[in-house]
C-alpha cells in the first residue's frame, strides 16, 4: 500500500529542515537549493502529493511512466525527465516533459532540438557528465563536455540550463563528494570558457545530500526519503 499524504507531509518537512541545515553548513542560503521528488515506480499519487504540497516539478527516470502519470495529475505540474533517453524516444520526451536533465550525446541533442523545433517551443535540458568516471553510470566523460555544451549551444530550440550527474554506489562519503566537487569545476571551467552561467546543478540524491550540497548543487533529486523503497 502507498503511503498516506499526511506521511509524505511529515517525511518533505523533516527534507526541508534538513535541506536548510546542511545550507547552513555550507554557508549557503535554502532558497538555492530545489527539492525534485522522484516518483519511480511509484503510483500517480506521489505526484499529486508533490503538487499539494506546493513543489512545482517532480522527476521521472522513463518516459512512458511518466506520460501514464501526467494525465492523472494538475496540469500545472512540471515533468523533468531525469533517466536515460534514446533519441528514438526523443519527440515523446519533448512532447511530455518540461526539462530533460540527461541529455548525453550530440545525436540525442540534435534529435530534441528537431522534435523542439517541431513543437514550436524551446526546450530546457541538463547535459549529464559522468562526472564519477563510473562505467556503470550514463552522461558523457568529462573530458568530452567541452564539445558536448559547444554543440548544444547551436541548438536553436534547446536552452542549456546547467549539468546533471549521479555519484557512484559507494560506501565511502567521500566518493560522492569528489563526484560533485568535480561536476562543480567542470560547470566552472565551462561557463568560463563559454560565456555561459550553466547555473543549475543537478546532483544529490536520498543517499548523498549532504555531499551534493556542501559542492554547491542546486537541485537534489530524492525519492526514497520521500515516499520510502521503491517496489
Amino acid at each position: 500500500m502507498f503511503i498516506e499524504y499526511d506521511t509524505f507531509c511529515l517525511r518533505a518537512n523533516a527534507l526541508v529542515l534538513r535541506i536548510a541545515e546542511l545550507c547552513q553548513l555550507a554557508g549557503r542560503s535554502p532558497s538555492e537549493v530545489t527539492l525534485l521528488p522522484v516518483t519511480k515506480n511509484h503510483p500517480a499519487a506521489a505526484a499529486e502529493y508533490a503538487a499539494r504540497y506546493g513543489l512545482n516539478a517532480v522527476g521521472e527516470n522513463r518516459v512512458q511512466e511518466a506520460i501514464d502519470k501526467i494525465g492523472l495529475t494538475p496540469p500545472a505540474l512540471r515533468w523533468e525527465l531525469i533517466g536515460h533517453l534514446q533519441s528514438n524516444k526523443a519527440k515523446l520526451a519533448a512532447t511530455h516533459f518540461s526539462r530533460i536533465q540527461s541529455v548525453d550525446s550530440e545525436k540525442l541533442l540534435a534529435a530534441l532540438n528537431r522534435s523542439a523545433g517541431e513543437l514550436g517551443k524551446k526546450l530546457p535540458v541538463l547535459l549529464q557528465i559522468n562526472a564519477g568516471r563510473d562505467p556503470a553510470k550514463f552522461g558523457v566523460e568529462p573530458t568530452e563536455a567541452p564539445r558536448l555544451l559547444e554543440y548544444a549551444l547551436h541548438q536553436p530550440h534547446l536552452q542549456v540550463d546547467g549539468l546533471m550527474t549521479i555519484a557512484p554506489l559507494s560506501d565511502d562519503a567521500d566518493v560522492a563528494r569528489r563526484t560533485f566537487a568535480n561536476l562543480r569545476g567542470i560547470r566552472d571551467e565551462l561557463a568560463g570558457r563559454f560565456g555561459r552561467p550553466l547555473a543549475e546543478l543537478s546532483m544529490g540524491m536520498s543517499s548523498d545530500l549532504a555531499a551534493a550540497i556542501a559542492e554547491g548543487s542546486t537541485l537534489v533529486r530524492v525519492g526514497t526519503a520521500l515516499y520510502g523503497p521503491r517496489e
